[in-house]
């Protein structure tokens, strides 16, 4: 298994672009973690499998029906041949990711897959929301990013070209549920850098973030 750096943090938090700029500045891979949760609960929701079900949804866990893959711009995720990256994005998708992510079987089920990513000679960046603490405990370095509730709507908002309002009440409930679920909530790693992106640009961010990373690697 190579090194691995993670970067955690709540949604629209800037993870993914960190993470992926970071990754290409060390040659490293990259991965997020949360596809994984995403990818699930959009193959659940087309074969419409009930989502109260845990043992439907680990049972698709372990099936060949869907796949993760890890590329230089995006972790996409695959049902059957059909990419199906575009669609998981939603908020929709990331409402029943949150759901089913609160199972403890579901995340044990799914911690063997994510921590394959890590596999090989080549180093690991992965983003989440409990790669530090639970996927990647071991990680040679520790990153959490943060951001103002109005600043990660805007994000989302013009990621998706949808108004900010529709967006922020979502991602606070989200951003609750994920905090105060029993399984793997989302928490600030121990001896993490934790870094307020609200007042940053993309540039500054992974700055700070790749001058941090090079001292632990």
């Amino acid at each position: 298994m190579g090194l691995v750096i993670t970067i955690d943090g709540p949604a629209a938090s800037g993870k993914s672009s960190v993470t992926r700029e970071l990754a290409k500045r060390l040659g490293w891979n990259w991965v997020s973690t949360g596809a994984f949760y995403r990818g699930l609960g959009y193959v659940a929701l087309r074969k419409k499998i009930d989502l109260k079900d845990v043992r439907a949804l680990t049972e698709l866990i372990q099936s060949d029906e869907w796949s993760v893959q890890m590329t230089p711009e995006l972790t996409k995720v695959f049902f059957g041949q059909e990419d199906v990256t575009s669609f998981i994005s939603s908020e929709d998708v990331g409402q029943v990711a949150s759901v089913i992510s609160h199972y403890p079987e579901v995340r044990q089920c799914l911690l063997d897959h994510q921590r394959a990513c890590a596999l090989g000679d080549k180093g690991l960046v992965a983003e989440g929301r409990d790669c530090g603490t639970v996927v990647f405990p071991f990680a040679e370095a520790k990153v959490y990013l943060t951001a103002s509730s109005e600043i990660k709507a805007a994000r989302r908002a013009k990621e998706h070209g949808v108004d900010e309002r529709e967006i922020i009440e979502s991602q606070r409930i989200r951003d609750e549920q994920d905090s105060t679920r029993k399984a793997s909530p989302l928490q600030i790693p121990e001896k993490a850098l934790v870094v307020d992106t609200t007042d940053l640009t993309l540039a500054g961010v992974v700055e700070k973030v790749e001058s941090f990373v090079r001292t632990k690697i």
